[in-house]
């Protein structure tokens, strides 16, 4: 499923629903292009309207990974849009089979209208209750090298220079709480280049999943 939005400020974005974990986007401005892809695993499901844009924002620690022009091209496409997008990241599937009522297309339309237009989603800042750092250590350091030799070969090294940075220093020390530490928070400042560095990286991938 594809969805087409046009502005004379914002240039034309593009964004293909690829599979049930994949979404392509592509953001095309006057002098530059953008292509991204972004893991619906890391999206929580409940947009947040923001002045004229509609935003997902990471499960990881509530950043905006992505953002549409809202009700463009129009409020029906984009509404079946941002419906099918909402399914595709809760695993609608997984709620059919759990819920319990007797209805339960309406446990599905009651999950996915949530907090559309309200304020973002909180998240746990404090470490202690966010994740427990030593559970993951020492990381990979194998495995962590292969992410960033991916990283370096298919992605702008500049633009993520302080994540390689990070995983540099972890993979020297793959003990280090400091370090792993230090790659998170550089992770977390990425914003819609989050996506395209867990395409590459899947060992990141698993790294994060085990420290929310």
């Amino acid at each position: 499923m594809k969805l087409v939005q046009k502005s004379l400020l914002e240039g034309t974005r593009e964004y293909e629903i690829i599979d049930d974990d994949t979404l392509s986007v592509r953001i095309k401005r006057l002098l530059k292009e953008e292509k991204l892809t972004v893991s619906l695993s890391m999206l929580n499901p409940e947009p947040v309207l923001n002045g004229s844009e509609l935003e997902f924002y990471s499960d990881y620690k509530g950043r905006p990974i992505l953002s549409l022009l809202l009700n463009k091209p129009n409020a029906a496409e984009f509404d079946t849009f941002i419906d099918t997008l909402k399914k595709k990241i809760i695993g609608e599937d997984d709620i059919l089979t759990s819920v319990d009522d007797d209805s339960q297309d309406t446990k599905v339309s009651e999950a996915l209208a949530r907090n559309v237009y309200e304020e973002p989603p909180l998240f746990f800042e404090d470490s202690a209750d966010r994740r427990d750092i030593t559970s993951v250590l020492p990381v990979n350091a194998e495995r962590l090298s292969d992410d960033i030799s991916m990283l370096k070969t298919y992605l702008e090294e500049e633009d993520i220079r302080p994540l390689i940075d990070s995983l540099e220093t972890l993979k020297a020390g793959p003990d280090n709480e400091a370090a792993y530490q230090k790659m998170l928070d550089a992770y977390d400042v990425l914003g819609i280049k989050q996506g395209a560095v867990l395409t590459y990286a899947p060992y990141l991938k698993v790294l994060l999943s085990k420290s929310m």
